[in-house]
């Protein structure tokens, strides 16, 4: 099945503009998902907004977002008042300046996605962009409005392509400091030092994805499995 597109718009570096698409790198749509259930009937349950203070449901109609400035206080927004806060999308990614990628720190890193050629005709102008940062060995900012607010986005060369790796703010990175403070300032000695880097020697290593799993979530396929099947479900085994 062709994959379907996130985005789509142009890249634009100067006077070089190459329409390309976002297309999702990473899902968990395959993850088990549960529905609330009523024991008694076997019915799904749903979920109704009532107001707090009378206990009376709200229609969708009458609910609207709102701000609170102190307990019990909010500025109320509503559709349009939000509508207008989005920002005006031309559906151009914008690139801003070259960098290296290891300028980057890891807790700007959010979500990634493949960017490809968005178009057959396009193929040439993506593949040209991709050999040129590759060859010197840079990576690409970029800015555009991407799911109603306004982004930047890291782009670099992988394998045939393009990664796409949406950027945090700077105000939505917590100082380090902030977790650290309270770290002593200890003066290890040599001894000590000497056998932590002989521990991490005997369990150096390469990273290979397949041997990483999600115990929970195979647990919970088995689990899946056993009850159609109407066996009594094995507990998994405990890890060692």
């Amino acid at each position: 099945m062709t994959a379907r597109a996130n985005w789509r718009g142009t890249l634009r570096i100067g006077e070089l503009d190459c329409p390309v698409a976002l297309y999702t790198a990473v899902s968990t749509a395959e993850r088990v998902a549960f529905h609330i259930i009523n024991r008694a009937t076997g019915h799904r349950v749903r979920r109704h907004y009532v107001d707090e203070a009378t206990g009376e449901p709200v229609e969708r109609d009458d609910q609207v977002k709102g701000y609170e400035t102190e307990p019990g206080e909010y500025v109320i927004l509503d559709a349009d008042d939000i509508a207008e806060a989005v920002p005006d999308s031309d559906k151009i990614l914008s690139v801003t300046a070259f960098v290296r990628s290891d300028e980057i720190d890891d807790l700007y890193m959010d979500r990634s996605y493949y960017l490809a050629a968005g178009t057959a005709d396009g193929r040439a102008r993506h593949a040209l962009v991709r050999d040129a940062m590759r060859a010197r060995h840079v990576a690409a900012l970029a800015r555009t409005v991407l799911f109603r607010r306004v982004r930047t986005l890291l782009i670099r060369p992988e394998g045939d392509g393009l990664i796409a790796t949406v950027l945090n703010t700077r105000d939505e990175i917590h100082p380090a400091q902030e977790a650290f403070a309270d770290l002593p300032d200890l003066a290890l000695n040599d001894d000590m030092i000497a056998l932590a880097q002989q521990i991490i020697r005997s369990k150096s290593g390469h990273f290979d994805p397949t041997q990483f799993t999600d115990r929970y979530e195979a647990a919970l396929s088995d689990l899946i499995r056993a009850k159609l099947a109407g066996r009594v479900p094995r507990a998994p085994p405990r890890r060692p």
